[in-house]
Order: C-alpha cells, then sequence, then structure tokens
C-alpha cells in the first residue's frame, strides 16, 4: 500500500480552500440561507486510476466533519467510465463549497496516475523503471509524487538535499577544465555520503567515458536516440547504472526500454499529465420529517 503524505495533503488542502473561498461562497449562501440536504456521487468519466481520494475526502471533512462519506473505489485502483468513486450526504451547502477544490486534486492526480500507468505499460516486459522528476507544481511535489507511485511508477529525488545529480549547467559553471565530467564527479563523490549515488547527466559517448573514469554510480543519458542509447549501455558494461531521460513519449518508451538502460526518467508525469475526467453529480435530499 503507498501511504499518501498527510501533512503535505492537510497543507495543501487548508491553502486550496483559503485560495478558494476566502469570505466564504457568496452564490450558495445566497441562495440557501439555511440547510439544504443533498447527496453528491463523484463518477468517472473515463478509464482511470484513482489518486487523489484521500485529499477530496478530506477536503469535505475539513469543511464540514459532519458529511457523511462513502467511498467505492480507494486510491491506486482502476476505476471505469460511469464508476462512482466517493459518495457525500449532507449540508448541499458544504458540498459545493469543497466541491471544486476536491474535484481539482482528484483531477490532477488521477491524471498523473494514470499516464504514469500508461507508461508502465508500455514497457511491460523490460526490467526498466519509470521515474518521474522534479519538474512539479511549488508546493504540490509530494502529492505529485504520490500519484506517481500509484500510477506504478517510481519516485526520483524529492529535492535537491536527497542525492546528487550533476547536470549541465553545473558543468558549465565549473567553467574550462579537462574532462569536466570526469572532475564534476570526482568531486561530488569526495564530499558525498557514502550512502548517496553520484547521478551525473551525460549527452555523448565520450562523456560516457569520462563518468566511467570519474566512477558516477549512474549514467543519465539524456536526450539520446535509442541507438544512441543501446551503444552507450554496452560501453558502460554494468560499471553504472544507467538512465534516460529528455524526449521520453509513449510512442518511444519502448524503443528506449529496448535499447537496455535501468531506469527512464520522465518530467512529462508531472508537468504534462492531463487531468482525469470526472464529475459531481448532485441531487436534493427530502428534509426529514416532512411529506
Amino acid at each position: 500500500m503507498v501511504r499518501s503524505p498527510v501533512a503535505d495533503m492537510q497543507r495543501a488542502i487548508r491553502l486550496a480552500l483559503q485560495e478558494d473561498s476566502p469570505l466564504g461562497d457568496v452564490t450558495t449562501a445566497a441562495l440557501f440561507p439555511s440547510p439544504a440536504p443533498a447527496l453528491a456521487r463523484i463518477v468517472a468519466q473515463e478509464s482511470l486510476v484513482v489518486a487523489g481520494l484521500a485529499a477530496a475526502v478530506r477536503t469535505f471533512r475539513t469543511v464540514d466533519v459532519s458529511l457523511v462519506i462513502t467511498i467505492h473505489r480507494q486510491d491506486g485502483e482502476r476505476a471505469q467510465d460511469g464508476d462512482c468513486l466517493l459518495q457525500i450526504e449532507g449540508d448541499g451547502r458544504s458540498i459545493l463549497k469543497a466541491e471544486r477544490v476536491a474535484l481539482n486534486f482528484l483531477q490532477h492526480l488521477s491524471g498523473i496516475a494514470t499516464l504514469t500507468s500508461r507508461f508502465c505499460d508500455a514497457v511491460r516486459g523490460y526490467p526498466v523503471t519509470i521515474l518521474d522528476t522534479r519538474k512539479t507544481i511549488p508546493g504540490l511535489r509530494a502529492l505529485q509524487k504520490w500519484a506517481v507511485l500509484l500510477g506504478g511508477g517510481m519516485n526520483h529525488r524529492q529535492s535537491l538535499s536527497d542525492g546528487i545529480l550533476i547536470k549541465d549547467n553545473h558543468l558549465a559553471l565549473l567553467g574550462r577544465t579537462t574532462a569536466p565530467v570526469k572532475t564534476a564527479c570526482r568531486k561530488a563523490k569526495a564530499s558525498a555520503s557514502r550512502n548517496m549515488n553520484t547521478i551525473v547527466e551525460v549527452e555523448s559517448l565520450t562523456e560516457v567515458r569520462q563518468a566511467l573514469a570519474g566512477q558516477a554510480d549512474i549514467i543519465l543519458l539524456d536526450n539520446m536516440t535509442p541507438a544512441l542509447v543501446r551503444q552507450a549501455v554496452r560501453l558502460i558494461k554494468g560499471r553504472a547504472r544507467v538512465e534516460v531521460s529528455g524526449g521520453i513519449t509513449l510512442k518511444n518508451v519502448r524503443a528506449m526500454a529496448a535499447a537496455g538502460p535501468d531506469r527512464i526518467s520522465i518530467g512529462a508525469l508531472t508537468h504534462s499529465a492531463p487531468a482525469a475526467t470526472l464529475s459531481l453529480i448532485l441531487e436534493p435530499r427530502r428534509r426529514h420529517g416532512r411529506s
């Protein structure tokens, strides 16, 4: 079971509700001055992997703890078009106040999980891991990376503090040096803690050789064709793990996996996943005690 990032979720929900109704829901308050019993269902309108249901539930309960919530799907489960994910019963005013925020979390995170699942399905049969990146919406990284896990992918670094990843601009900042990739790897390994991998981004076979000389733990092949990745894998010969990244799509990811890397990192999982199509259907409920 993939655990949800509770503290990050609570903070995001609090900020989202404050953003969406800083002075309350004035439309609903104008139309309904007293409680308006209702039943609402959140329904999938396409095939998807559910993610963010826990955030949706917490959103409704944050707005009104008296709402009665029935969960029909769990985070990480698949749902089909027409499936009910969640049922909410209680004061319709509270349901309307929470609706947009709850759906925003659920649609966005389910979109990430669904796209991740499609990439994982596309490379099935190859011993390769699908990874996310740090290309996330500020403040939502923990939730987005949780959605990647729910979709079957794995997380790369959570932050700059989690591991050494030497990129092109680090090399540029070193200035003119002989074998900059080798130099950067050796400097990093000399100062890093023992349990921290050194990853270096390379763009050519020459830089692959430098990375091997610098004893990089993981060599990230950036924006290479599958044919060039295959050459690099043969050159590395298991002396470092191999990651590929840059320009990865559902059309080319299987060819990349066939070239032999250990990992494929994809920024699109979090920065370009289309929102899942879901809707909240609400209907009034008869007040008790009335004929």
